[in-house]
C-alpha cells in the first residue's frame, strides 16, 4: 500500500465510490505520479481507509474504498490558546503544534497582541497537511478569534498550563480530568493585569519551562512537548 495519506472531509466506508477535489487530484497524479489501479489512503475522524484509483477523468481522480486500515482513536483534548504572531512564526507554530497532537486552537486578543486578523483558510490548510504528514486521524479545530477576557470567562474550570518565568514550579501535574489548555502570550507578553487574572484561575498550572525568555512559538512547542510527554508516561 502507498504511504500517501490525504484528509477526506466526507463520510468514508467500504465500497464507497467518490472523487477527490481538483487540488488533491493534481497532487496525486502530477506531483506523486500515481496512476489508475494504484492505492493511497484517506482518513478523517472515522478512521483510515485504503483507496484505489478507478479513473482519472479531466484531471479529477475517481476512487473506490477497498479496505479499512485503522479505527478511529480517542485523543485527550489538548488545546492551545495563543495570541496571533507574525505570519511565518505563526505558520510554524500551527504546523508543529498539530504534529504534536493539539486538538483545538484558540486564538485570543490580548492588550499587546499585534496581529489582529487571521487567515483561517491558510491555517486550516497547514493543519490538514501537518495531520497528513504526522499520521494523525484527526485535524484540529480552529476557533474564532476571541477577546482574552472572554477566554478566561469560558475557561474558569479548565486545566490551564501557563508558561511562567516567575514561578519556581517545574513539575507537570493535572488537577482534574478534562481538556488541557496550554496558554501562551503575545510577542510583548501579557500585561500585569492580564497576568493577575490568569493566576486567579481555579485549575491553573504555572510552569517554568526554561530560565530564558522564549519566543511565543518556541514556548508553545516546548510546553506542548512537555504535556504530551507527561500524558504518555
Amino acid at each position: 500500500m502507498s504511504n500517501i495519506r490525504l484528509f477526506f472531509n466526507e463520510s468514508l466506508s467500504i465500497n464507497l465510490n467518490s472523487k477527490l477535489d481538483k487540488s488533491q487530484s493534481h497532487y496525486l497524479s502530477k506531483v506523486m505520479r500515481i496512476n489508475i489501479g494504484q492505492t493511497f489512503s484517506l482518513f478523517n475522524q472515522s478512521g483510515e481507509w485504503e483507496a484505489k484509483i478507478k479513473d482519472i477523468n479531466k484531471g479529477i481522480i475517481e476512487f473506490s474504498i477497498i479496505n479499512k486500515l485503522r479505527l478511529k482513536n480517542i485523543e485527550r483534548e489538548l488545546w492551545l490558546a495563543f495570541a496571533p504572531i507574525k505570519l511565518n512564526y505563526l505558520n510554524l507554530m500551527i504546523q508543529k503544534a498539530t504534529e504534536l497532537g493539539i486538538t483545538k486552537f484558540i486564538p485570543i486578543l490580548t492588550e499587546r497582541t499585534i496581529v489582529r486578523k487571521l487567515n483561517e483558510k491558510r491555517l486550516n490548510k497547514i493543519m490538514i497537511e501537518a495531520s497528513e504528514q504526522s499520521n494523525r486521524l484527526t485535524v484540529p479545530d480552529l476557533e474564532n478569534l476571541t477577546r482574552f477576557d472572554n477566554f478566561l470567562r469560558l475557561n474558569q474550570n479548565t486545566n490551564i498550563i501557563f508558561g511562567d518565568l516567575n514561578t519556581k514550579n517545574n513539575k507537570f501535574s493535572i488537577k482534574h480530568k478534562g481538556p488541557i489548555c496550554i496558554l501562551v502570550g503575545p510577542e510583548g507578553d501579557f500585561t500585569i493585569k492580564e497576568r493577575q487574572n490568569i493566576l486567579k484561575l481555579k485549575n491553573l498550572i504555572s510552569l517554568k519551562i526554561n530560565k530564558n525568555i522564549l519566543r511565543s512559538e518556541t514556548a508553545a512547542i516546548s510546553m506542548i512537548s512537555i504535556a504530551t510527554f507527561n500524558l504518555l508516561s
